[in-house]
């Protein structure tokens, strides 16, 4: 199962790079995960914020791969335990389809985006910067991994 990160945002510190590449390393062997940065449209004084969200919604779209599941990242999503994501990921491997976890720009996620993704999922109710988020999704996959696979990790 490939497990994709698409996020909106430029890119990120070295604590960040780092941080991502080391829970990566420890994901399961068949669960191959790749950050995948999407350009960010340039924000202009005065600009429409849902003009933004909505080009970079295209953006988004077009680096799903086709078959795979869309996963939004919004604060607005359903809130899950990591017991919860445990659950849904282990279901999502024996589909034996991709993944595709998807977070907005500096102006949120396109609202058409959001309700056409097969779930809508909250890390918070607080607004989390990009290179947080990214460390934040690849070390619960590590969490889920660990539970999954009966490892001490989460306790």
């Amino acid at each position: 199962m490939k497990l994709r990160l698409l996020t909106v945002s430029h890119r990120q510190p070295a604590w960040v790079v780092d941080g991502c590449a080391d829970y990566a390393r420890r994901l399961p062997r068949n669960w191959r995960f790749e950050v995948v940065e999407i350009r960010p449209e340039p924000r202009r004084q005065g600009g429409d914020p849902e003009r933004t969200r909505a080009i970079e919604a295209e953006r988004l779209r077009a680096a799903v791969p086709p078959g795979a599941r869309c996963v939004a990242l919004d604060e607005r999503g359903l809130a899950w335990s990591t017991a919860q994501f445990a659950a849904r990921l282990q279901a999502w491997e024996r589909e034996a389809r991709d993944v595709a976890f998807v977070v907005g720009g500096a102006d949120g996620l396109d609202p058409a985006l959001r309700a056409g993704a097969d779930v809508c999922v909250s890390l918070s109710p607080l607004t989390l910067p990009h290179g947080l988020v990214r460390v934040l999704v690849v070390e619960q996959l590590y969490r889920v991994a660990s539970i999954l696979r009966g490892h001490p990790y989460h306790k």
